[in-house]
């Protein structure tokens, strides 16, 4: 359970150059905000949005409880966890600008989050600390392929409790680059355009998923499998 948390933590951390893109212009409007120091208000905003992705990883990890209950239990964990480090090498794709994969999962939440219209406008401006706790509860459901691809480990930790501290763990892995978003403004969205930087923490996503991958037998021969698809 620490490895899925630290590596879901990892992913938030190095991701975070896309949750800057999503969530930033939010980010960006809690310190224009006139009441009350901007941190405050910055940190409220994203206790909200870490008890949304909690909350689904705690529906996922039901959904990976049951299916082990169904028998085959071994088997099952492993097809959970094979899916989820899938996942980790789509969203490193994804974070490098190499794939847009997890762009397609994206359509799949829209239906949720159009329906949630009327809620995010009563949440604007965000001019208090709890408007912030609600907006980053709401903000929490927009579709974001980051978020679908950390529910498979949510769902190999195989239970709610395991599940929501997964997605907890990443999004407080996300925070420090909101954080920063949100205070820096345009100088911090430079650099997170950048490509090397998108570059390079995409790679360090792939790498840390093919090294999970190795450790389980027969698989030894995957890095040159994953390298003739992707080229």
């Amino acid at each position: 359970m620490e490895a899925f948390a630290a590596a879901a933590f990892t992913a938030g951390l190095l991701g975070g150059v896309h949750c800057i893109g999503m969530c930033g212009g939010i980010a960006g409007t809690l310190v224009a905000a006139s009441r009350g120091p901007a941190w405050r208000r910055i940190a409220a905003f994203n206790a909200g949005r870490i008890a949304s992705y909690s909350t689904a990883g705690a529906l996922a990890g039901s959904v990976g409880l049951l299916a082990s209950a169904g028998g085959a239990v071994h088997a099952v964990q492993l097809a959970l966890f094979v899916t989820a480090q899938a996942f980790m090498i789509l969203l490193g794709l994804y974070v490098a600008g190499w794939g847009r994969g997890l762009v397609r999962l994206e359509f799949l939440g829209r239906g949720v989050w159009s329906q949630l219209a009327s809620v995010r406008r009563r949440m604007v401006p965000v001019d208090s600390d709890a408007r912030a706790l609600g907006a980053g509860a709401v903000w929490g459901w927009l579709p974001c392929g980051m978020v679908y691809a950390m529910l498979p480990l949510a769902m190999a930790s195989g239970s709610p409790l395991d599940g929501a501290m997964v997605l907890a763990a990443f999004g407080v892995g996300t925070v420090p680059g909101l954080m920063v978003a949100g205070m820096a403004g345009v100088r911090f969205n430079a650099l997170r355009r950048n490509p090397w930087v998108r570059r390079a923490a995409g790679i360090v996503l792939i790498a840390m998923a093919l090294a999970a991958l190795l450790r389980l037998p027969g698989l030894a021969g995957l890095p040159a499998a994953v390298i003739a698809c992707i080229s």
